[in-house]
C-alpha cells in the first residue's frame, strides 16, 4: 500500500502540471487532459477500494492535525509521516487508512508548526548560565539558534554539541566574537560587558583575527560599532571572498548607506539606523568622528554609551522623510535583513522585568540563577526613562514602516541580556513583530523560513513539506487565531525525535 501515497502525490502533481499547461493551449489539450484524469480517477478508485491499510515502517505518523505551513497557512485534518529525521509524506487523514501497526500520535484538535529560530542569542554573555540555556530553548520549541557574538572556543562547544546530538539539541550557527575596533566595547572588564568581542588595533590585526575565524568555519561574521571605515571595508571584503554573511551594528564612524553598499547583509537592533535618517546627519557624523578620537581615554563601552546618549534622541526627534526614504531604498536594494530585537528594548525601557508576572517567568531558571537575577533586578530603581520608552516606540513604528516597504525580518532576542528568558523571549518577540505590523504568518516566517533562507537552508528547513527536516512543534491552540498560542506547546520534534510534555518539563526540573 505504500504505492497508495505515491499515487496521491502523483495525482496532485498531475493536476498542478495541467493547471500550468493552460497557458500552452493547443486544440487537443482538453481532450488529452480529460482522458488522463479519467484514467487517474479509475486507478485511484481501484486502490481506494482495497481493504489493506498503509504501514509506514520505522516512521511516526501524526494523524488528524492542523498543519500550519508558514507560507500557505492552515490545512486541517492532515497526517504527517516522519521517518529518519525527515518529513516523508503529508496527506489528508481521510484519504488513507493507516495500519494499527504504525506508531501514531493523535493530533486531533492540535496544530503543527515548524520549529522556531532565535536569530540573536549570546551563549557567552553569562557563561555560568550557558550550559542550561539549550534546555530552555528546546523546552520552548526553539530548534535553531544564531549566536551573534562570543569567544570562539566557548560558543563553538554548543555548535559541536548540537552537531553530535541533532535529535536532542537545537542546531547552532555561530559568528564567533564581535569584530570591533581599537576601543572595543565588550572587553570583559565588568559583568555588563563580558568578553564577547575581539579588539583590532590596526588592519593587520583585523585580518589575522578574521582569517582565524574563517579557518575555524564560523557560519557568518559580525561587525561592531567601533570599527573604522577602513577596517569595515576589509572585513566586508573578507566575508565576500569566503561567501559568508556579514551582520552587525552600523559602525559609528559610518552611515548605514555606506555600510550597506559595502556589504552589511543584516542589521541587528536597527542599531544606529536613526543617525542616517535625521536632518542633522551630516553634523552628527562630524561630531562622532571627533568623539571617536577618544581624547579623554574612555573605555570602549563608555565611549559608545556617550555617543548614543548624545545623538540617539536628537536624531529621533528631528527625522527627515527624504533621508528615511533614501536609507530604506538602499536597504531594499541590498536585501539587508533586519533583526530588531524589539522585546529587548521593551523589557529594558519599561522595566517589565520588575512586574510580578515577569518574575513568575524566572521560575524557569535554575534556582541559583533565579536568585541572582532577582537580586540584580531589585537593585535597579523603578524609575522609567521616557526617552528610552520613546526610542522603543520609534523602533516599533520603524519596523511597521519597513515591513510595508518590503524589508525582510528575522526574529531574535539578545537573550540572556536584559533578563530575557532563553526560549520564552522568542515567543514574545514574534508577538512584538506582529503588533508592529507583520501579519501572523509573516511573524511566524520571521522565526522559521526567513532564518532558513538567510543560511541558504530554505530547501530543507523551516516549512512543513515532504523531504524537509522534521523540526516541528505540536501546539494545543491555533497561533493564527492568536499569535501568543505559539507558547501552547504539547511536544517538540527535533529531527524526528518527539519530546512530549513530560520530557520537556524534565528539562527544567530542579
Amino acid at each position: 500500500m505504500k504505492n497508495f501515497t505515491k499515487l496521491i502525490q502523483f495525482k496532485s502533481s498531475i493536476r498542478n502540471e495541467f493547471n500550468k499547461a493552460h497557458k500552452f493551449f493547443c486544440p487537443d489539450f482538453f481532450i488529452i487532459k480529460k482522458k488522463i484524469l479519467l484514467f487517474m480517477i479509475f486507478l485511484f478508485h481501484i486502490i481506494s477500494c482495497s481493504n489493506e491499510d498503509v504501514f509506514f515502517e520505522g516512521a511516526l505518523v501524526i494523524e488528524n492535525i492542523g498543519v500550519i505551513d508558514p507560507i500557505y497557512g492552515l490545512e486541517e485534518n492532515m497526517s504527517v509521516v516522519i521517518k529518519e529525521g525527515r518529513i516523508l509524506d503529508i496527506f489528508k487523514t481521510s484519504e488513507i487508512s493507516i495500519s494499527k501497526k504504525n506508531k501514531v500520535y493523535n493530533g486531533s484538535d492540535k496544530f503543527l508548526i515548524p520549529g522556531l529560530w532565535d536569530a540573536h542569542i549570546h551563549f557567552a554573555f553569562e557563561k555560568d548560565f550557558a550550559t542550561f540555556m539549550p534546555n530552555l530553548f528546546i523546552y520552548h520549541g526553539i530548534t535553531s539558534l544564531r549566536d551573534t557574538g562570543g569567544e570562539f572556543d566557548f560558543v563553538n562547544k554548543f555548535k559541536q554539541e548540537a552537531i553530535n546530538n541533532p535529535r536532542a539539541k537545537s542546531r547552532v550557527k555561530i559568528a564567533g566574537p564581535l569584530i570591533d575596533g581599537k576601543f572595543n566595547v565588550y572587553d570583559g572588564k565588568n559583568i555588563y560587558y563580558p568578553k564577547l568581542s575581539v579588539q583590532n588595533i590596526d588592519n593587520k590585526e583585523l585580518i589575522q583575527n578574521v582569517e582565524f575565524l574563517i579557518e575555524k568555519n564560523v557560519d557568518f561574521l559580525k561587525a561592531y560599532e567601533m570599527l573604522s571605515p577602513g577596517q569595515f571595508k576589509i572585513l566586508s571584503n573578507l566575508a565576500k571572498e569566503n561567501n559568508l554573511k556579514l551582520t552587525g551594528h552600523v559602525p559609528l564612524s559610518m552611515d548605514v548607506i555606506e555600510a550597506s553598499n559595502l556589504g552589511l547583509n543584516s542589521l541587528e537592533h536597527l542599531r544606529n539606523l536613526e543617525l542616517s535618517m535625521t536632518k542633522q546627519s551630516e553634523g552628527l557624523s562630524e561630531e562622532r568622528k571627533d568623539l571617536l578620537k577618544n581624547k579623554s581615554g574612555l573605555e570602549g563601552s563608555e565611549l559608545r554609551s556617550l555617543i548614543h546618549s548624545m545623538q540617539r534622541m536628537r536624531s529621533i526627534n528631528d527625522l527627515d522623510s527624504v533621508k528615511i526614504k533614501n536609507v530604506i531604498d538602499v536597504l531594499i536594494k541590498n536585501n539587508v535583513w533586519q533583526i530588531p530585537t524589539l522585546t529587548l528594548y521593551q523589557n529594558i525601557s519599561k522595566k517589565l522585568y520588575k512586574n510580578s508576572d515577569y518574575l513568575e517567568f524566572l521560575n524557569l531558571l535554575p534556582k541559583q540563577k533565579k536568585m541572582e537575577w532577582i537580586k540584580r533586578i531589585n537593585s535597579i530603581n523603578s524609575d522609567i526613562n521616557q526617552k528610552a520608552v520613546d526610542y522603543g516606540l520609534w523602533q516599533k513604528k520603524m519596523v511597521g514602516y519597513m515591513h510595508k516597504k518590503g524589508i525582510s525580518f528575522m526574529a531574535g532576542t539578545d537573550t540572556p541580556i536584559g533578563f530575557l528568558i532563553p526560549g520564552l523571549s522568542l515567543h514574545h518577540e514574534i508577538e512584538e513583530l506582529h503588533e508592529s505590523g507583520l501579519p501572523v504568518l509573516e511573524a511566524i516566517q520571521s522565526a522559521t523560513t526567513n532564518p532558513a533562507k538567510y543560511f541558504n537552508l530554505e530547501n530543507s528547513l523551516g516549512r512543513i513539506k515532504s523531504g524537509f527536516v522534521a523540526d516541528l512543534i505540536i501546539l494545543a491552540k491555533n497561533p493564527i487565531e492568536d499569535i501568543s498560542n505559539t507558547k501552547s506547546i504539547l511536544a517538540v520534534i527535533k529531527e524526528g525525535n518527539l519530546m512530549d510534555r513530560t520530557y520537556l518539563d524534565s528539562l527544567i526540573s530542579k
